[in-house]
């Protein structure tokens, strides 16, 4: 159930990497629901992400590194 809850998460912020701000709502969702360990894994995505879109560069603010 965790895991699909992660791949779910993944889809959802695919979707919305068009709209910095959208993506940070969600973002926040996620942080809120995932396990620490799915966290860690999601910080790695978001940073791919980042590489493709530079505008969600301003979400890294609430992945606490």
């Amino acid at each position: 159930m965790a895991r699909a809850m992660f791949e779910y998460t993944k889809t959802v912020l695919k979707k919305v990497s068009f709209d910095a701000t959208l993506f940070c709502k969600e973002l926040q969702k996620a942080l809120q629901r995932l396990l620490p360990y799915e966290i860690e894994e999601l910080k790695i995505f978001i940073k791919s992400l980042i590489l493709q879109n530079p505008d969600l560069n301003q979400c890294l603010i609430y992945l606490k590194e």
